[in-house]
Formats: structure tokens, sequence, C-alpha cells
């Protein structure tokens, strides 16, 4: 399935029993926000995922500010949701796909490849016109089998040892990447090597993604090489992840611990600007 579907293709399926919704709206500095703009309004028959509660597993000294969710327990969430092999997943939120892009990776990351996020979120949802509720259904559980699939993954020892021929990109904005300012984490700078990538500029100024030609041309100095993506908390890193599996590099990896997790740690250090890592749109 593709990685990204429009509003008409979700207005046509809303109705179809084997589609299941969720919103993925969430503010990292209020964290009761997206649940808050859920119960106020959200597409028909969408049922509601919590980054904290729902797309990440419990905090600890190192592992990062949003580690990955036990599958086991993942899984009896989906399942609750009524969410099992043959069900086709939408995921959708208002944060330039970030959050609905953890989704869409944690449900190919546990083998569900029946999903996709919605170009534009919420908001191209509403521009097109049309119809918003505050219902929330009740789901009819089904049984979710996780089949996790490791490769997709890779830890803070794998992004040490990576090869040279490995390009590690780093999502976050360029004043984080550079050292300038780090508003959450303890320590400020970049992997030492690691390329810059905004995740913001794989998204037009109506924050659905830029055409495939254009991603293929922000991708083309790593077409032939293996790719590792992070961010701050292995959230924003999700839509890179879209972006590149867009534009035909369905073999990325995810340092999912990213940054938050680097710099829990005494370990090398990069900053300042590196003018030939700044890629851009």
């Amino acid at each position: 399935m593709q990685a990204l579907v429009s509003p008409q293709w979700l207005h046509d399926h809303l109705h179809d029993d084997q589609v299941v919704i969720i919103d993925c709206r969430f503010n990292l500095s209020i964290a009761e926000a997206g649940a808050d703009v859920y119960k106020q309004d959200h597409i028909p028959g969408a049922l509601y995922f919590h980054l904290n509660r729902d797309l990440s597993g419990p905090k600890g000294e190192h592992g990062g500010r949003h580690p990955l969710p036990d599958p086991e327990t993942f899984a009896a969430l989906l399942s609750a949701a009524g969410i099992d092999e043959n069900t086709t997943v939408i995921a959708y939120d208002d944060q330039e796909m970030a959050m609905a892009g953890r989704l869409w990776w944690l449900l190919r990351y546990l083998g569900h490849d029946k999903t996709a996020v919605l170009n534009g979120g919420y908001a191209g949802w509403k521009q097109a016109g049309y119809e918003v509720t505050a219902d929330v259904r009740t789901p009819q559980p089904r049984t979710f089998t996780p089949r996790v699939r490791s490769k997709m993954l890779v830890d803070i020892q794998a992004v040490q040892e990576r090869s040279p021929e490995t390009a590690l990109l780093d999502s976050r904005a360029g004043e984080r990447y550079r050292g300038e300012v780090e508003p959450l984490d303890p320590k400020a700078g970049h992997i030492p090597g690691a390329h810059h990538f905004f995740y913001k500029d794989n998204l037009g100024s109506d924050l659905t993604m830029l055409p495939v030609e254009q991603l293929q041309e922000r991708i083309a100095p790593f077409a032939e090489q293996d790719i590792i993506v992070y961010c701050g908390s292995g959230v924003t890193a999700c839509t890179n992840l879209l972006a590149l599996h867009a534009a035909g590099r369905t073999d990325v990896k995810l340092y999912a611990g990213s940054w938050s997790d680097w710099s829990s740690y005494d370990l090398p250090v990069a900053v300042g600007p590196t003018p030939a890592d700044e890629i851009k749109k």
C-alpha cells in the first residue's frame, strides 16, 4: 500500500468495514492538547491514540524520550481498536504527519503493511469541506498478531558501528542540529557524521508531501547508501521515513532512541554548521 492517501481517498472509503481511522494529534508542549481537540471534533469514526500513552513505552535513564511500546502491549491496543491483518489503518494528525507517521511506522514494524497517513493531515480534510464530528464510536475488537521486523530498527550500538557507506540523517531543525539551542535534551549538537535533513523540508506550503520527483531530488546524495534516520526522540523522523518511502526508499532504518538517547550517554557530540551536509529541497 502507498504510504500516503488523499482526503478524497479517505472520504471515499470512510464507511468501509475494513478501514480504521486513528487520530494521532499531539502537542509536545501540552500533553493532553491532542486528546482535547479530538473530543471537540475529528474525522467521523476515528479513534484516538495518544503519543505518550499509546505510541510510546515507559521512559528510563536511557532509550530516549519516546521509547517504542512493547509489541505485545501495543498489539493489545490495536486489537481493542478493531485492527487485525485484514484491516487498513489510516492515521492523521496536525503536526506535519510526524505523529501519524509514528503510528504508520509502528504498524509496519509489527508486520502490518495495510497502513497509510492522510496527506495534509486534519487541516487538509477540513479544507476539503468534509464532515467532522464529536461522536466517538465503539470499536468491535479483533485480534492483532505482531510480527516484528527487527531490521527496520537500529540501536545506539548499531549507530556507533555503522559503516562509512551508511548515511545518518538528522531530522531536527537546523539550530538544534548545529547545537545552537537544545530545548529538550541534556546536550546540544548532533551525532558526529550525521547529515542535516530537516523533516519539514519534505512538505509544501500546504503541508502536503512534495511530489515524488522532488523527494527523489532531496535524497539523491544518498541514493547509493544505506540510510538511518533519527530526530529528537524518534517521532518527527517518521515524516522523513514517510518521504523516503514515498520516494522509493523502503529500506530506511530508524534509530528510535534518537538524540535523546545518544545525549544521555557520555558520547562524542558534533556542533556547528556543516554547509555540505545542509540538504535542502
